[in-house]
Parts: structure tokens; C-alpha cells; sequence
């Protein structure tokens, strides 16, 4: 059976010999529903049980006894309370009561004793829409394989525990046990935690049917409606609701994953359906086979378009949709996953999706060197292998911490919105039970980066409503930019983050006009048949006329640069890149970053050479260099630098796009400094990396760190480390020398890293890139976005992409410091 992991042997759950006394229950069905108007419920337990004997049943909320009452066991027993203005469960509020059984023989003595956690909750499908306790749910969810990179199919209860922790910190409010039942733990921290889960049975034939799709030969398709197999999914199914069915944290079940459609898969869900009508049923390959559409409670998709979810509903209305699999995290992921959460909020029929998938699967092995590096398919001589294809998650594997793409997935998953603007705030809560008092409010003011001004903000908006309020701020007058954020965390420690910690923000950015600096510093210009010198007070530039471009950088007293800078039109592929062929597609954009020339091989093996055109000015030289580019057809760009007498030196570059050449990967400029300069403070978006279509979960403000934790530990070297809207950049050496990057009329891409493009895209592992020599500094008007609809064809959004028609500029500032 494929179920997108690794296969392993063994035995990989707990196995448990145990001895079980004369009086004994062996089987409890609890059902804890509150009725229509929520202020009574129903606790019905069942049970089976050998030998004669009493029971004592104690019902308890936060310590308060709810009932007690003695009953009789007969072996088959059923039993009736009523409870009275429960409080109810929810992911939000994870409200749990412990139920105890005592077990009594004939004698009195006591054989045994059952706790249990429950929780009162009505789920059900009402008006086409899931709800929950009477209100429309949203699933924020991811899928979860269980995997650890150090025992395989086992997860320890610390990593499990690290795991859920994780996805509450970041508004996951659901999980799919993709594509089996999970290990027994999981499920009783669901309900302690606060997760919404589909609990899927132990079902995936892909292989079996894939190809029959095409062909319509469904001889070997299985389960399919082959009475031979009925019985077996039947109790696979069975096993599967019998083992969990008294998990307030599950709400639907699932008959199984990507097995195509049938009579037996129909069975399944009937048989969840008589067993258990407090749920609902969950399949998605009734999307591949409609015989028996009914199977499902729900139209659930795989990867389909925002645009193809709409194109859907609109047709076919009768049942709610959600997407089992969506926004494929492989590598650098998730691009435009906002589209998603967005169409939650805008179409009521979709109610949300789970991302595939949570964590990586990769395992530590040692490389020649003793080396200890994440693993993955194919890294132990097994063939066939999918390589690293089951490298999806949004955390990484390994110790298990958030990926960079965890900082987007949090914020279009966060429950109160926050519309900031120059005054007031608007204020949604997406939450269904809880208001927004229960949360701290703070308003932060910054200008140019540097906190100015804090406060608190309290609020009171209903579950599902909005206010607005007026920010408790003064107004600014100095000159400056400002970024207003509106931030709501918790007032209390709970068992999966401390107290403090942010579940929501908005941001609001203005400017109030400053006086442009204006240099009146001169240069000094000297020129010579190879080379033309500028100098000013306390730096020196060269530029080469031999070798085409800006051959040295000294500030005070240092050679600042490695290499000549050159235009850089291409980024290391992605997953998503190379699922959709862009490697191939933008072929051109790589040959021309690596082998654009101010000589133009059109003229023979020796080439005219382009000589710079130098302008002297008032208070600046400007130098232009003309590279000829090896696209097809042949282009051209410029490349200009206008040095001024405080060492800046603002930098440009041009392209006219030609018919036909279409858009390109980058389009900004590369350097390499020397890898002393290993420090980056830049005022921008961030913490994490970002891009295009990734960047709603980044706050803008000034962060640092090291250039080499910009290399993202994605399972294959690939593009990382971007940040995007940046207004300045400092790379500088534990003293604070370096480079100081600016923008000019808009902010830039930036990203500094300890290898070029060419050198990450070249590595299949980290162990494959080369020992560390430079910084490499890439400077741009911006990239393509990461893309994520999926990984294996689905291209970049349009609007994501950089145009491809007309003029292409791009100017920057850069400085010795």
C-alpha cells in the first residue's frame, strides 16, 4: 500500500500483557451531546462487561462533582444522565470533564477503576455547512504522518507533545491522521490540547488504480467492488471507530485515502454511519469515482485551484467542501496560501483545508565524513525511490522546529484579524466561542524601525463579530517611517505556549515626508587605458575596462569586494520549481546570469568590447557598463554606478525586454564579499524569510542575524533567505565593518547567503556544498514567487511573477560602513 512514507518493518506501537480481574468491563461507548438549545445534555455510556458485579459512576468538572450514581452490571448494560448547562468542548476552549468508573464484585471489593476524559460537543451537518456546537466550523488544518527522524514510525510522547505545541502556537486548529488511525496518545492530547481531528482508517491502493484511470480497466483495482475484500475494510473500519470512538477531539471519520471509489468503500462509510451518528464521514475518492457519491458527507478535493473550488460550488451546492489536501509544503513552499484561507471568510460552503503535510520525513545519517545530515529516499541505495518527495512539511525533521513557512501559515490561520489604520483598528474574531478580552492587547508604534511608543489595547468583540477601536497613541509629527502594529497574545499560560505569546497581529505603515539628503562631498575622477578610478575622502573605486565592471570597493582602507558584481537574472530551483519544469523553462536566465559579457561574441572568438560610458557630474561620476546576454533572442542590459563623495554608490540596472524573451527568475544584482562578513541587520520584512507570494505572516521592522542561518534547512539546497520589501541592509564582521545596502525610490529583495545560486542549485544534500568563501549579497528589484498549489506542475501565480514586456529598472545604494 502507498501511503507516501518510508517502509519500515517491525513492531511500532506499545503491545501491552496484561491480566484482567473476575469483574471486568471490557468495552465503554460514551456519546456526551448537548441537545439543540445547549443548555442540557445527554451522557450515554455503554457498556459490556464479564461477571457480576456494581459499578459507581462519578462525573466531575474541575474537581466540582457533577453526578455519582451506583448501577448494576448485567454484561450488557446502557445507561442515561442529564446534565444540565454543560460546558461545551472546542478547539478554542478544550473544555473537559473526568468521568470515573469504579468497578465493584459481588463482595463489594474493588476490581477496577476506568477514568476517562470527556467532553460535550455537538457536531453535525446542517444547511450544507458543518457545524459545531451550532456555529459554521473552519478547519486550519495539516496532515501528519507519524515520523521521527530518530525511531522511524514511532514518535516519542516528547516529540508528539513538541508537535502539537507547535501547531497551537500557530493557529492549527485541525489534523488529519494521514493515512491511518495514529497511535492512542495522540488522540487524548487532542482533547487536551484543543484539536479538530478526521481520524482516517488505515486504507491507500493509489497504485492499484492510477493507471486504470486512464485505461478503464478496473480489474485490479482494489478495494474497489470486489466482494472478496468487503470484509476486510469492513473491519479494518471497525477497529479503527471501536479504538476512538470516545474522543471528543474527533469529528469525522475517514474511510481511507486515494483507494478510488466502489461498493466496499461505500460500506465502510455505512458503517460508521450506524455505528456512530454524532459524527460525520469523510472520503475524497469519490472525487475519482461518483458510483457512489454518497460516501462522503462532504466534497473533499485534493490541490484543486481557488478558482477551480468556486468553478465547483457554483454548480454543486449540496454538500460542504473542504480540501483533505492543499498548499503542498515541499521545500520552499506555500505560496499564495492566503488565497485559500481568504475564500473561508468569503464562501460559507468552504470550510477550509489540512496542508500537506506537517513534518518532513527525513532521518539522521552520517555522511563519509562522520557528518550527521537529514536523510532521505534513496540515501539508502533503496530503489525505486521518490527521493525526497516526502520532504512536505511545514516543520522541519530532525528536532522538529517550524519551518520558515510556519511564520505564513500562522497568520492566515490566526482568528482575529486586525485593520489597522493611522487611528483605529478594526477588529474581527474569527473566533466561534471565544471574545477577544480573553486575549492582552498591545499597540506598537516604530519609527525607521526602532520602537517608539507601546501600549495596551483592550477589547471586548463577541465570537464572529467586529468592533472598531480607537489606537491609544499620539499623534507623530516628526519625519520618518511608522509601522503601527496591533498584536493580541495570551493573558495566561496554557499547556502548549507561555504567557505572552502572540496569536495575532496587523500591521499599518505610513510616511511623513523627510528632507532628502543631498551629497555636496566632490569625487575625483582619473582614468587610464584599462581602468577609470574615483575617489573621495575616505574610499577608492575601480572599474575595470578590461574585464567589464567594478573591479575594486576600498572604504576606508579595505577591499570590500571578491568579484566583480554582475546582473543576476536566476535563483536555485525550488521544489515547486522543479515540479513545473521552470529549469528548463527559464533555461536562459540561468546561461545568462553565468554568462552575460560586456563582449559581444556575435563579432568572433575575440568580440567587440562594450567600453564603459563615463559622465562626469557635479558632486558624482556615473560609470555604465553594456553586457551582452546569450538569450534567445540576444539581449542586452546596463548596468550603471554613480559614485558620490560619501562613498555611496547608486547603482542601476536596465533591461528592455525583448519579444518573446518572457519573464525572469530575479532580476537584481549579485555580489561576493569576503565570508568574514558574516552579519546581517536588515529593516524590512521578516523575522523569516520571505517572497512574493509568502510574505502576510511578516511584520515590517529591523532584524539580525547570521548570514548562514538564511540557509533554510529544506531537505535539497534550493532558494531561501529572501527578504522581501527591505529599506536597508548592513552586512558587516564582528567589529561592524562591511556594506551598507539602501533602496532607492522602492525597497528591495535582499539576501545574503553563503553561496551563489549556481553552488545551492548544483548540491542534492547540505553535505554537497562546497566549504564557505564568500558572502554572497543579491540585491533586486524581486523574484518569482515560491508557488505551493502543488509540487508537480502547478506554476507561480501571474500576479507573482515579474513582468515580462517593456522596461525593466532597478536602483539601489551601496556604502562602505
Amino acid at each position: 500500500e502507498d501511503q507516501d512514507f518510508f517502509r519500515f518493518s517491525g513492531i511500532y506501537r506499545d503491545v501491552y500483557l496484561y491480566m484482567i480481574p473476575d469483574v471486568h468491563i471490557q468495552d465503554l461507548k460514551i456519546r456526551a451531546v448537548p441537545d439543540e438549545s445547549f443548555k442540557k445534555a445527554e451522557l450515554m455510556i455503554a457498556a459490556k462487561s464479564y461477571g457480576i458485579g456494581n459499578v459507581c459512576i462519578r462525573l466531575k468538572k474541575d474537581g466540582q462533582m457533577v453526578l455519582e450514581e451506583k448501577k448494576v452490571l448485567t454484561g450488557e448494560d446502557f445507561w442515561s444522565f442529564s446534565v444540565t448547562d454543560p460546558v461545551l468542548w472546542s478547539a478554542e476552549e478544550p473544555e473537559l470533564y473526568d468521568l470515573s468508573i469504579e468497578v465493584y464484585d459481588e463482595a463489594g471489593k474493588l476490581t477496577e477503576i476506568i477514568p476517562e476524559r470527556i467532553g460535550f460537543r455537538r457536531f453535525e451537518l446542517k444547511d450544507h455547512l458543518m457545524m459545531l456546537n451550532g456555529k459554521r466550523i473552519v478547519f486550519k488544518g495539516a496532515n501528519r504522518h507519524e515520523f521521527s527522524s530518530v525511531t522511524g514510525r514511532v514518535v516519542s510522547e516528547e516529540e508528539l507533545r513538541k508537535d502539537l505545541a507547535v501547531m497551537k502556537q500557530n493557529n492549527i486548529n485541525a489534523i488529519r491522521t494521514c493515512h491511518y488511525p495514529n497511535t492512542s496518545l495522540l488522540y487524548r492530547l487532542c482533547d487536551e490540547y484543543g484539536f479538530y481531528l478526521i481520524d482516517e482508517t488505515n486504507l491507500e491502493s493509489h497504485g492499484s488504480w492510477d493507471v486504470a484511470e486512464v485505461t478503464g480497466d478496473f480489474t485490479y483495482t482494489v478495494p474497489h467492488n470486489k466482494p472478496e475484500w468487503l470484509d476486510m475494510m469492513l473491519d479494518r473500519a471497525n477497529s479503527m471507530y471501536q479504538r476512538d470512538k470516545n474522543h471528543p477531539s474527533i469529528l469525522i471519520w475517514s474511510c481511507g485515502n486515494e483507494s478510488f471509489g466502489g461498493k466496499d468503500i461505500h460500506e465502510m462509510s455505512q458503517l460508521f454511519r450506524r455505528e456512530d451518528p454524532t459524527r460525520l464521514v469523510h472520503y475524497e475518492g469519490v472525487f475519482h469515482d461518483r458510483s457512489y457519491n454518497d460516501t462522503s458527507d462532504m466534497e473533499s478535493q485534493m490541490y484543486p485551484s481557488v478558482e477551480a473550488i468556486k468553478e465547483f460550488l457554483q454548480k454543486d451546492r449540496s454538500k460542504p467542501f473542504i480540501c483533505c489536501e492543499y498548499t503542498h509544503a515541499m521545500g520552499n513552499s506555500c505560496g499564495a496560501m492566503h488565497k485559500y484561507t481568504d475564500l473561508t471568510d468569503s464562501e460559507p460552503l468552504y470550510q477550509g483545508g489540512f496542508i500537506w503535510d506537517y513534518i518532513d520525513q527525513s532521518i539522521y545519517k552520517k555522511d563519509r565524513y562522520g557528518r550527521e545530515f537529514q536523510a532521505y529516499g534513496g540515501d539508502f541505495g533503496d530503489r525505486p525511490t521518490d527521493y525526497n518527495f516526502s520532504g512536505n512539511g511545514i516543520a522541519y525533521g530532525g528536532k522538529r522546529d517550524a519551518s520558515p513557512k510556519m511564520q505564513e501559515v500562522k497568520f492566515n490561520y490566526q482568528n482575529i484579524t486586525a485593520e489597522v489604520s493611522k487611528e483605529k483598528v478594526r477588529v474581527i474574531n474569527k473566533n466561534l466561542f471565544v471574545n477577544t478580552d480573553t486575549f492582552e492587547g498591545r499597540v506598537t508604534v516604530a519609527r525607521d524601525g526602532e520602537v517608539i511608543c507601546t501600549a495596551a489595547l483592550e477589547t471586548n468583540v463577541a465570537p464572529l463579530d467586529e468592533e472598531n477601536y480607537v489606537l491609544p497613541i499620539p499623534q507623530e509629527t516628526l519625519p520618518g517611517e511608522y509601522a503601527i502594529t496591533v498584536s493580541f497574545h495570551l493573558k495566561e499560560e496554557k499547556i502548549w505556549a507561555p504567557k505572552g505569546h502572540e496569536v495575532a497581529f496587523g500591521q499599518y505603515v505610513y510616511q511623513i515626508a523627510k528632507p532628502q539628503e543631498i551629497c555636496t562631498a566632490d569625487v575625483e575622477v582619473i582614468r587610464s587605458t584599462h581602468n577609470i578610478g574615483v575617489r573621495g575622502q575616505h574610499f577608492e573605486v575601480l572599474f575595470s575596462i578590461l574585464n567589464g565592471g567594478l573591479a575594486s570597493y576600498r572604504y576606508a582602507g579595505r577591499e570590500m569586494l571578491e568579484m566583480i558584481p554582475k546582473p543576476n537574472f536566476w535563483r536555485a530551483p525550488n521544489d515547486n520549481d522543479c515540479g513545473n519544469q521552470m529549469p528548463m523553462r527559464y533555461a536562459q536566465w540561468k546561461t545568462a546570469s553565468m554568462y552575460l559579457s560586456h563582449k559581444d561574441f556575435r563579432d568572433g572568438s575575440r568580440g567587440r568590447m562594450n567600453e564603459p560610458v563615463t559622465e562626469i557630474r557635479e558632486h558624482s561620476a556615473v560609470v555604465t557598463f553594456t553586457y551582452i546576454m546569450p538569450t534567445v533572442p540576444v539581449s542586452e542590459c546596463k548596468l550603471s554606478y554613480e559614485v558620490f563623495g560619501d562613498g555611496r554608490v547608486k547603482t542601476t540596472l536596465t533591461y528592455d525586454a525583448v519579444r518573446k524573451s518572457g519573464d525572469m527568475p530575479e532580476f537584481g544584482v549579485m555580489f561576493k564579499i569576503n565570508a568574514d562578513y558574516d552579519r546581517v541587520e536588515w529593516y524590512g520584512l521578516g523575522p523569516e524569510e520571505t517572497y512574493a507570494d509568502r510574505k502576510k505572516g511578516a511584520k515590517l521592522g529591523i532584524y539580525r542575524n547570521l548570514v548562514k542561518d538564511n540557509m533554510a534547512a529544506y531537505l535539497v539546497p534550493q532558494e531561501c533567505g529572501n527578504k522581501e520589501e527591505v529599506r536597508y541592509a548592513k552586512v558587516t564582521d564582528r567589529k561592524g565593518r562591511g556594506l551598507l545596502f539602501t533602496m532607492e525610490e522602492n525597497p528591495m529583495s535582499f539576501s545574503a547567503l553563503p553561496y551563489t545560486p549556481h553552488e545551492m542549485e548544483n548540491a542534492m544534500h547540505p553535505y554537497e556544498l562546497p566549504e564557505v568563501h564568500y558572502t554572497v549579497i543579491r540585491a533586486s528589484k524581486g523574484q518569482m514567487g515560491v508557488g505551493g498549489d502543488d509540487s508537480w506542475g502547478a506554476l507561480t501565480h501571474p500576479e507573482y511573477l515579474l513582468q515580462a514586456e517593456g522596461k525593466l529598472e532597478f536602483s539601489f545604494s551601496f556604502r562602505g560602513i
